[in-house]
């Protein structure tokens, strides 16, 4: 990647700049001191870090200003920082933490229970021993290391929604290079204030939020966790003008209750991933706002971006390189083609995997995990996992992850489609769709629904039977109405949760569908 951006180079781009860097909360910072702070935790880190051991620092804190000077020290001095994620446990964080080659953890008091069971340092930042190598490294200057695009700067765990998360190698060019473009092509300057409340141990905080900021030296501002009510008082109180999302956040802020002055904030461009039509459309008129999602992953390997004429529920047009292909025989699937009323006619043989045809893009590898690698990279091309099909003009539509693949009554299904169509319905907020076993053979569509109205079986019924482009075989068989969705860290929800409960309640009401029939009962 010779030629390309490092995340050094954008921070001392910033060190003699003493415009706003950073706030949170009550306190501030200039871009001059947050490089200056970042100095003073290369000192620190090269202090902690073991001679001859990868140089790997975990992470575990909410997105404090001591998050932000980690990350950039570590960018400065070429250390690594190891995104740990706080909802992970006992012997599965532990297990994070060597497979990742961490050489000490940085954590909160708040946290330090969880590392209970690792085997490295542990060092609280309320701790009289962080305060004391601060204090002793108060004067360091910028290291004088080389450090080039390639290198590491991060590991960042995927979410782990269908199996255990992998640690994905971040480069210095992998944050630098999407945040000077993005930051080019949403036109941010240091006028505007990124809103960074996403979790920052994960790749959107770092390359929808921090990264763009960094590169065109707008300010920062933290929030300590997202919080759908605090959003839009953080907005004003900041002066926010950019934010990034990834998951169900807009969902969740569209909940909170209306009030005839939501308009009137300065945000102007809310950036990210995963958000529904819906969603999109209702958050950019509510809050007065352009609201840009794209679709990518932690690898940032396959990207498909939304465009003004793309249809209602297209992920969007496709990057060139990127295609549909059949995961078994590697070639094309064939165009998808729609009835009268936008029902998918050939799902089975139009779907598959949406896959980098080019190469690996973006995706640096997984660390450490050679296996999981050749899964991703087969044939020479980067395969996401993520099932999608694809119309005449180019548009590509979402059908879930692989993990989504329903074999009901012979038929192939992807979840996502049918989750679109439940989400058409106004009472429902929230909908997953995923497999359980078929007494027979194959599986059975269930769904878990989070309302935001009333809904009953009969109502439901009848709106299904409305919905032309809902193929009879993709009617849940049982639906789940739930007050909540489980989820990972990032809003992402984690259906083999669900599954593994199969057709039960749960903690909320089950309604089941007649054998042979439309009709449900409770």
């Amino acid at each position: 990647m010779t030629g390309m951006p490092t995340v050094r180079e954008q921070l001392l781009a910033r060190a003699g700049d003493d415009g706003p860097g950073l706030l949170f909360e009550d306190e501030s910072w200039s871009w001059a001191e947050v490089v200056r702070e970042s100095s003073v935790r290369a000192a620190v880190l090269s202090t902690l870090l073991p001679s001859g051991e990868p140089p790997h620092v975990g992470v575990l804190l909410e997105n404090v200003p001591e998050f932000a000077f980690l990350l950039g020290g570590a960018a400065l001095g070429g250390h690594v920082v190891v995104g740990l994620n706080p909802t992970r446990r006992g012997e599965a964080l532990a297990a994070d933490v060597r497979r990742a080659d961490v050489q000490v953890v940085v954590t909160d008091a708040a946290h330090a229970d969880l590392l209970s069971d690792v085997d490295v340092p542990v060092l609280p930042v309320e701790s009289p021993d962080w305060s004391a190598l601060l204090d002793e490294h108060a004067a360091a200057a910028v290291p004088d290391a080389e450090v080039g695009p390639d290198d590491l700067m991060m590991l960042i765990f995927t979410s782990g929604t269908s199996g255990d998360p992998k640690a994905v190698n971040v480069t210095q060019a992998k944050v630098a290079y999407p945040g000077q473009f993005l930051s080019e092509r949403f036109g941010l300057s240091p006028a505007d204030v990124a809103y960074l409340s996403m979790p920052m141990f994960h790749s959107n905080a770092i390359m929808a939020g921090w990264g763009p900021a960094l590169a065109a030296g707008s300010t920062i501002a933290l929030a300590r966790r997202f919080s759908a009510s605090g959003f839009l008082p953080d907005v004003r109180r900041h002066g926010a003008t950019y934010a990034n999302y990834v998951g169900k956040p807009l969902t969740y802020i569209m909940a909170t209750p209306e009030q005839p002055d939501d308009a009137d904030n300065p945000l102007r461009l809310v950036f990210g991933n995963e958000a529904n039509d819906r969603d999109i459309a209702g958050f950019g008129q509510r809050f007065g706002c352009v609201v840009v999602d794209s679709y990518s992953s932690t690898e940032n390997a396959v990207i498909v971006q939304r465009v003004p004429e793309m249809p209602p529920g297209s992920l969007g047009r496709p990057l060139d390189g990127v295609k549909v292909l059949d995961p078994e025989t590697m070639a094309e699937v064939p165009d998808a083609v729609f009835g009268p009323s936008g029902e998918l006619l050939n799902g089975e043989a139009a779907t598959g995997e949406l896959v980098n045809t080019t190469g690996s893009g973006a995706f640096a590898g997984y660390y450490k995990d050679p296996d999981a690698e050749a899964e991703r990279m087969r044939g020479g091309m980067y395969w996401s996992g993520d099932l999608a099909y694809r119309d005449a003009d180019g548009f590509v539509y979402f059908a879930g992850r692989t993990a989504d693949w329903l074999r009901v009554d012979g038929e192939n299904l992807g979840a996502a489609t049918i989750e679109r169509v439940l989400l058409r319905h106004p009472a429902v907020d929230e909908a997953a769709v995923y497999a359980v076993p078929d007494p027979s053979v194959g599986d059975q569509v269930m769904a878990a629904l989070v309302l935001r109205g009333a809904l009953s079986p009969a109502s439901l019924e009848s709106f299904l039977a409305d919905q032309a482009d809902l193929s009879p075989k993709g009617w849940p068989a049982y639906v789940r109405v739930v007050d909540t969705l489980p989820r990972t860290a990032t809003n992402k929800v984690l259906k083999r949760e669900l599954a593994a409960e199969g057709p039960t309640p749960g903690d909320g009401v089950l309604w089941t569908r007649e054998p042979r029939g439309t009709a449900y009962t409770c």
